[in-house]
């Protein structure tokens, strides 16, 4: 029994190691800087842009709800519409995290008609903090409450290259 135990761990290691490192991913040039962001929620794709052309596309996790736009705090849904990124933290219990400018007053506006707060911190962030070795395994599930997540490296990488004031489009 202990050898099959053994043998199962050593599959399921070996397994999780080559989930997370094949296809192996290009890294963005140096002297790359994103001008446009796009999320396409039904595929599970943030698509990035520099001077108009598509430069990478990363799979993603989205909110636990992930159907439709979000309505109001605590919803568990990822907004949809035309945003910016609108802060950068270094030091986030995810990672890093880039800020999207959610909620707009279109957003507040409909969260008030169904009485309800709008919410807010919607982030594009990687693995919470002690969780990164989880890697691209995060994706198995949609699990934020509404934010947009990517491995940790992919993160940094998305963070090195995003200025503050980037437009980020969330659609369906």
């Amino acid at each position: 029994m202990l050898k099959v135990i053994i043998i199962f761990l050593i599959v399921f290691v070996l397994g999780v190691t080559i989930y997370n490192n094949y296809p192996p991913q290009t890294s963005l040039p140096d002297n790359i800087t994103i001008d446009s962001l796009v999320v396409l929620k039904s595929q599970r794709q943030l698509l990035v842009f520099s001077r108009r052309q598509l430069i990478k596309t990363y799979k993603i996790a989205l909110g636990g709800n992930p159907t439709g736009d979000k309505k109001f705090e605590g919803d568990r849904r990822t907004p949809e519409g035309l945003y910016v990124i609108n802060d950068k933290n270094a030091n986030s219990s995810f990672h890093k995290n880039l800020g999207v400018s959610y909620p707009n007053p279109q957003d507040i506006q409909e969260a008030n008609a169904v009485g309800q707060p709008p919410g807010g911190d919607i982030k594009i962030h990687g693995l919470k903090n002690g969780l990164g070795l989880m890697g691209k395994l995060h994706r198995l599930t949609d699990w934020t409450n509404g934010c947009m997540a990517l491995t940790n490296p992919e993160i940094d990488e998305l963070f090195a290259h995003t200025p503050i004031g980037t437009p980020i489009n969330i659609e369906k």
